[in-house]
C-alpha cells in the first residue's frame, strides 16, 4: 500500500497541488481525497482510481487497468478503475488522469424533500 501512496503523493505533487491530498483509513485500505473530492482507493492490491464515465474508454484501452472490484463475488465499481503499476509510476501520465478525475463531474446532490 506504501508504494500506490507514494505514487499518488508524487502524481500531486507533479500537478504542484500535493497539499490538496488527503488519506483516510477505511475498510482495510485507504481512501484518497485530492481538493476534498474522493478520487482513489489504494488497498494491497494497488490503487483504483476514480474516473468520469465518458473517459473510462480511453483508460481502459491501456494495458493492465481493469474496472475495481472491491470484494471476489462483488459488481465491478461504476466508478473506479484499477491501474497498473506501470502507470502509476509514470508520474507524468498517472498525473495527467488524477487531474482529469479531479475534474470530473461529481454527482448532482439529492434533491431537498418538502416539509
Amino acid at each position: 500500500m506504501s508504494a500506490a501512496r507514494q505514487e499518488l503523493e508524487d502524481a500531486a505533487t507533479h500537478l504542484g497541488l500535493a497539499h490538496e491530498l488527503r488519506f483516510k483509513p477505511m475498510f482495510g485500505g485507504l481512501f484518497a481525497y485530492f481538493a476534498e473530492r474522493p478520487c482513489a482507493w489504494i488497498d494491497a492490491a494497488g490503487l483504483a482510481l476514480k474516473v468520469a464515465p465518458e473517459q473510462q474508454a480511453e483508460l481502459l484501452k491501456i494495458e493492465g487497468v481493469t474496472r475495481f472490484v472491491h470484494a471476489e463475488g462483488a459488481q465491478p465499481s461504476r466508478h473506479y478503475l484499477r491501474l497498473p503499476p506501470a502507470l502509476t509510476r509514470d508520474t507524468p501520465v498517472f498525473a495527467a488522469w488524477l487531474e482529469r478525475s479531479l475534474h470530473a463531474p461529481q454527482k448532482k446532490p439529492a434533491r431537498k424533500r418538502r416539509p
